[in-house]
């Protein structure tokens, strides 16, 4: 190494400025036999003062770029089986359960491959708060137009205007889309109006416990009056629903309901929001996939606000979704009084999505999304019209099935996809019935009937026919799950009789049930004749 004589005095201080030395390095020759840690090893002098530099040499045992890649890509491309054995085991008993069950609850359905293949997909990795063409984050122009196709369908699968009407596909669920509603056009406190619980209604529409507890976001935010069906008839009574409305004047009337097998009299529900001065609202959760194929009346030619879930009738993922009205308000609305001159404007759509996003929700699930594109393409098809009308007809058959048996229907039958079995004739409650047929792979769900005392004992269970009319079920077979409940319920009321009505009791004397395990395997070997939806078993 050479040193310029200015720096002889750092030397002599003992330090040496790095900036102004040059370094000349003089590696000894070696032959091959010197060892790896000698040929590690440089010298050079300083001052003619030999030293030596050891280079550091690569640890063995630290794992290099690729390695370290390939081991994110090793856990990242697991299986299912693979990565996680317990899980998957639950999951194939889960698939094993649907195959050999009999799936009668209104609110569910089984989902076709291709909405199947889209729900677990790619799409669930991206991250898209707002709307399209307003995205909080960047590399969405994809999902803006996998979102926007959504839209379009979803419109068109109704057959709304996109002059009149728009949507909104991101909701989570049909609560969250209604709760989006409430938050959108009120302020904490306002008044709402919807079907009493137990009269088939929903909860997210405002409803209080008998104690005055409240249930739901509906309640516990706004203030809710509920109007009930007439006792008589299991229909709405309309007379008291106007008397109460023009003196609760609610500022939004809901129509629709989670368990009322008849068709909605629109008309008298615009008449009313009419006279109240309230936006009317329709959840048309249950019958959307009806509506849709115009198999029964339909709320968008007198409301103002459309909500729904995407996956029971519907046949889509589990989401919501909401319909809103824009554009110039008519001079008159339905059969009653002008709204408006003609130049008012609906102003829905903006209150609405800011609701949505972000006042309740983050980044909408764009893999839930696309495979409601899919399944309103399918909405949208023939197949899909017959596919309703099947379950409509499947329906008509269970119903007709259990009158001949002497039970007891609300309402005396149905207009939908769904009846409602009021079980206390027979003196057993919902709770008991549900718990006999869930054992023998018969899947229902207890409800309140609109004269029941409370939410513990409901006393009847709802009938869909939706999921098995997807797995291929026509009428006759409708009537062989009528003898399936029928004998559900003789055993019921055998084990009620031995051990009494109490859960504690009556759950005792189901274990070991020699009539239970008979009566499933006739129920698995019933179900499992028809093929699944969506995947193999």
């Amino acid at each position: 190494m050479d040193i310029t004589p200015s720096q002889s005095s750092n030397l002599s201080l003992g330090f040496v400025s790095h900036e102004s030395i040059t370094f000349r390095l003089n590696p000894r020759v070696r032959d091959s036999s010197h060892s790896d840690e000698e040929r590690d090893v440089q010298e050079f002098r300083i001052l003619g003062h030999s030293m030596c530099l050891k280079r550091k040499r690569e640890n063995s045992s630290t794992p290099g770029l690729e390695s370290r890649r390939n081991a994110v890509r090793a856990w990242g491309n697991q299986g299912l089986s693979v990565a996680d054995p317990d899980l998957y085991e639950i999951m194939e008993k889960e698939k094993q359960r649907q195959h050999k069950g009999i799936e009668l609850i209104a609110s569910e359905n089984f989902v076709g491959k291709a909405v199947m293949e889209a729900l677990g997909s790619h799409l669930t990795n991206k991250y898209s708060e707002g709307m399209p063409g307003a995205r909080y984050y960047g590399g969405n122009q994809y999902i803006d137009e996998i979102e926007t196709l959504c839209c379009k369908r979803a419109l068109a699968a109704f057959g709304l205007d996109p002059e009149n009407w728009g949507v909104n596909v991101q909701p989570y669920s049909c609560t969250s889309a209604n709760f989006a509603v409430y938050t959108g056009l009120l302020h904490p406190g306002d008044r709402i109006m919807g079907l009493d619980t137990p009269s088939g209604g929903n909860t997210s529409h405002g409803y209080y416990f008998p104690n005055g507890r409240k249930v739901s976001g509906a309640s516990i935010f706004f203030e809710s009056l509920s109007y009930k069906v007439d006792p008589q008839t299991g229909y709405v009574d309309f007379d008291k629903l106007e008397e109460r409305a023009l003196d609760f004047r609610p500022k939004i009337l809901i129509c629709g309901g989670s368990s009322y097998p008849r068709e909605w009299d629109y008309a008298k529900f615009r008449q009313i929001a009419d006279k109240c001065g309230a936006v009317l609202m329709c959840d048309m959760a249950q019958i959307s996939g009806l509506v849709a194929a115009k198999e029964c009346l339909s709320p968008f030619d007198y409301c103002d606000i459309v909500t729904s879930t995407t996956h029971k009738s519907l046949r889509g993922p589990r989401g919501g979704i909401i319909f809103y009205r824009k554009g110039s308000k008519p001079r008159k609305r339905g059969m009653l009084l002008n709204q408006g001159d003609g130049s008012d404007k609906y102003d829905f759509e903006e209150k609405i999505n800011f609701a949505v996003f972000p006042a309740l929700q983050g980044g909408p699930h764009n893999n839930h999304i696309a495979a409601l594109a899919v399944a309103l393409k399918q909405v949208a098809s023939p197949e899909y019209k017959a596919y309703m009308q099947q379950a409509k007809r499947n329906a008509q058959a269970l119903a007709a099935a259990l009158s001949r048996r002497h039970c007891r229907l609300v309402t005396g039958g149905t207009d939908n996809n769904m009846i409602l079995w009021d079980l206390r004739n027979l003196g057993l409650t919902g709770k008991n019935f549900e718990k006999v047929c869930e054992l023998c792979h018969i899947t229902v769900n207890k409800v309140m009937i609109f004269d029941d005392n409370g939410s513990m004992t409901p006393g009847g269970v709802r009938i869909g026919t939706p999921a098995m009319t997807s797995r291929g079920c026509l009428e006759n077979d409708f009537e062989m799950i009528a003898d399936f409940l029928l004998r559900a319920a003789q055993i019921a009321n055998s084990v009620q009789k031995g051990h009494g009505k109490l859960a504690k009791a009556f759950l005792k004397g189901l274990e070991n049930n020699n009539d239970i395990i008979e009566l499933r395997t006739r129920v698995e070997n019933f179900a499992s004749l028809f093929e699944m939806p969506g995947f193999e078993v």
